[in-house]
């Protein structure tokens, strides 16, 4: 039979939990009580600088108890020591191995955050140990390994955006086109919520302006534009909008000068409708100097071969871009004749006067009111009218006459005096 060496993985319990059975409830709070005593001593060890003496009692608790709580609490222990005092491999394969036995550990975050901090340093060719800032000798798909491996612990924790932006980043230094743009998709397809989904957007297109100012494969510009005009309409007021705008004016005016260079090409062959269908697209795209270049051409186009001009834009958008007076519109099927004066008086705009035309505004004149008798005209008045004939006035009764005073002669007429009433 052939025996394993005391040095040997299993010999050390790395597989023995698998292999062992879980405790009843009351051994288990028996083993808890027991590990957890073990556990303080190492810490005790610990804090007192011997990490020696204290790992070497975090791996005893693991490998007795290990359905424990102290265990997942000792293993964590250990690893932190590792990473103290080892390279980047060996603590990232320390906080691993802690991450497949007790995944239900509370320390399972922290392990992927120590995970994603050593991945970090070993990006950056340095990291910290103790007092001594140590280089780092990984090369860039070493590197991509421990980001994806955080990622497949994790898919959908907050670190797995993190570390796949950091994968896309790599490659992009590493000068890997067509992989970094396939990672920053992968962000923004898995991960479109978060602040590295919007940014990833952006250094898509940018990759491809890039690679289109290099090369003359138009796909990089169509692959710029479509990339930025997505960043912008998901991110209107984003922090990349302005850079964004810029270089979808310059992918513009390159494609523009491209498809005119094309025309040109096609239009000394002789080959009217692919030069038309160029200079089309050369205005769609264009800046002011190539749009109006590409105008004049098609105007030239229009007046020597105007169906070839119009066997262009079957198929293309509704729009013309040749100059009116060149257009020979009696050529066309639809065309039934210029329109009648008054059909042309009626479909233009009004126009706004300008200039002396001899317009006067309206004479605005007040209306003639009635007035009080005997006084000025005043403007505004609105008293009703008064006639001159004065009204009569009605007698007003005598005042009782007091006793002892002679009564007073009437001031007004006499009053006639009351019939004398029937005698019985």
């Amino acid at each position: 039979m052939f025996l394993l060496p005391t040095s040997s993985p299993a010999f050390l319990g790395l597989f023995e939990k698998k292999g062992k059975q879980a405790p009843g409830a009351d051994e288990r709070q028996a083993q808890e009580a027991q590990a957890t005593a073990l556990l303080m001593s190492a810490r005790e060890a610990q804090n007192a600088g011997k990490t020696g003496r204290a790992q070497s009692q975090y791996n005893a608790i693991v490998k007795q108890y290990p359905f424990t709580i102290a265990a997942s609490e000792a293993a964590y222990a250990s690893a932190l020591i590792t990473r103290a005092n080892s390279d980047v491999t060996n603590s990232f394969d320390a906080f691993q191995k802690f991450i497949d036995d007790h995944r239900s550990s509370a320390r399972f975050n922290d392990a992927l955050q120590q995970q994603y901090e050593l991945a970090e340093e070993a990006r950056g060719g340095r990291r910290q140990r103790a007092m001594l800032i140590l280089p780092v000798k990984m090369g860039g798909e070493e590197v991509i390994k421990l980001y994806q491996q955080i990622i497949k612990n994790a898919p959908f924790g907050k670190l797995a955006p993190l570390a796949q932006f950091s994968i896309a980043e790599i490659y992009q230094d590493l000068g890997e086109k067509d992989k970094s743009v396939l990672a920053y998709q992968n962000v923004v397809e898995n991960y479109p919520n978060t602040k590295q989904a919007s940014e990833a957007q952006f250094r898509i297109g940018s990759i491809s302006s890039v690679a289109a100012s290099r090369s003359e494969d138009k796909s990089n510009l169509v692959a710029t534009r479509d990339a930025l005009t997505t960043y912008m309409s998901t991110n209107p007021k984003g922090d990349r909008a302005n850079e964004a705008e810029m270089i979808l004016q310059q992918v513009n005016a390159a494609e523009a000068t491209q498809s005119l260079a094309v025309g040109k090409f096609y239009q000394r062959m002789g080959k009217t409708k692919a030069a038309a269908i160029y200079f089309n697209e050369a205005l769609k795209y264009g800046s002011p100097e190539a749009s109006n270049e590409a105008r004049e051409l098609l105007a030239e186009l229009a007046a020597a071969d105007p169906e070839a001009v119009a066997d262009a834009k079957k198929g293309q958008p509704d729009q013309d871009y040749t100059i009116p007076g060149a257009r020979n519109l009696k050529t066309r099927d639809d065309y039934i004749g210029p329109l009648s004066p008054e059909l042309t008086r009626l479909g233009q705009k009004p126009k706004m006067r300008a200039g002396d035309d001899n317009f006067l505004p309206i004479p605005i004149q007040e209306p003639t009111l009635p007035l009080t008798p005997g006084m000025a005209p005043v403007g505004g008045s609105l008293l009703p009218p008064v006639t001159e004939e004065k009204p009569a006035l009605l007698p007003v009764p005598a005042a009782p006459v007091a006793p002892g005073i002679p009564p007073q002669p009437p001031t007004s007429l006499p009053v006639p005096p009351k019939p004398a009433a029937p005698a019985n």
